[in-house]
């Protein structure tokens, strides 16, 4: 039986999670563990200036951490063996560049940097239809592709990033291999003045919808109703860069 431990960023109580546990339920062993309240935008963030401090709940476990620290916590504090990582499921879409901020994505990556194969799930859309991803996902772990039965399709220096849309299951069209989008916002930083005056900034933004109709482009195949899959590595190394630098450099 595959051992999953689950983690995200939106809190222990956020129905996303709930939604991950029911499609592995029955279906192997389950670990839970997960902040003890949202924690998105956290990226690969860890914890080293305070304790940490783990509670059991009804779920599993609840970590005043983030997301990071929850895949360390399982591996290393409670010596978890899990054989995947599973990350989700977000409420909102880890799309383009929001993966470069993402907690969830970033809790899968540490599952990557702890040698276990890791996937990351979000919701794109409306949090009704969090069961229909439940549904997907289970399809897509263990049935067609089967990630769990062929984790050779997950790749060993990386995760696989899996956007689903909002839609009914009759609605989505498919799956669609992609690569990264530009997640552009409008309205990024807003300010807004409090009851006594003074203005403060709250960072938020609607995302701007893109004109492109490549469906390998990950948020146009998520718009166009497809099931993104965008497979991601932790090298960020500008290697079409080191040939100038070195020729540059070399008599420096």
């Amino acid at each position: 039986m595959k051992k999953f431990l689950l983690v995200n960023d939106d809190g222990v109580y956020a129905p996303g999670l709930a939604a991950l546990v029911d499609s592995v339920d029955g279906l192997g062993e389950i670990t839970v563990i997960a902040p003890h309240q949202e924690r998105s935008g956290m990226s690969q963030a860890i914890t080293v200036n305070q304790p940490l401090r783990l509670t059991e709940v009804e779920r599993g476990y609840m970590l005043d951490g983030t997301p990071a620290d929850c895949v360390k916590m399982g591996v290393l504090g409670l010596n978890l063996t899990p054989d995947f990582v599973l990350s989700g499921i977000n409420n909102g879409a880890n799309l383009g560049w929001d993966v470069l901020y993402s907690g969830t994505v970033a809790a899968a990556m540490e599952g990557v940097l702890q040698g276990i194969p890791s996937l990351a799930f979000s919701l794109c859309g409306s949090s009704d239809y969090f069961q229909a991803a439940a549904q997907v996902i289970r399809k897509l772990l263990f049935e067609d592709p089967g990630f769990v039965t062929r984790p050779e399709l997950i790749p060993k220096a990386g995760v696989l990033n899996i956007n689903i849309p909002a839609l009914a299951l009759k609605q989505i069209k498919g799956l669609r291999i992609t690569r990264l989008g530009v997640r552009d916002y409008h309205g990024v930083m807003q300010r807004r003045e409090d009851p006594r005056g003074n203005y403060y900034y709250w960072m938020g933004g609607a995302p701007v919808a893109s004109d492109s109709k490549e469906l390998d482009i990950d948020s146009v195949a998520v718009e166009h109703g497809y099931i993104s899959i965008t497979p991601l590595k932790f090298d960020s190394t500008f290697h079409e860069a080191i040939p100038e630098l070195k020729r540059q450099l070399d008599t420096y």
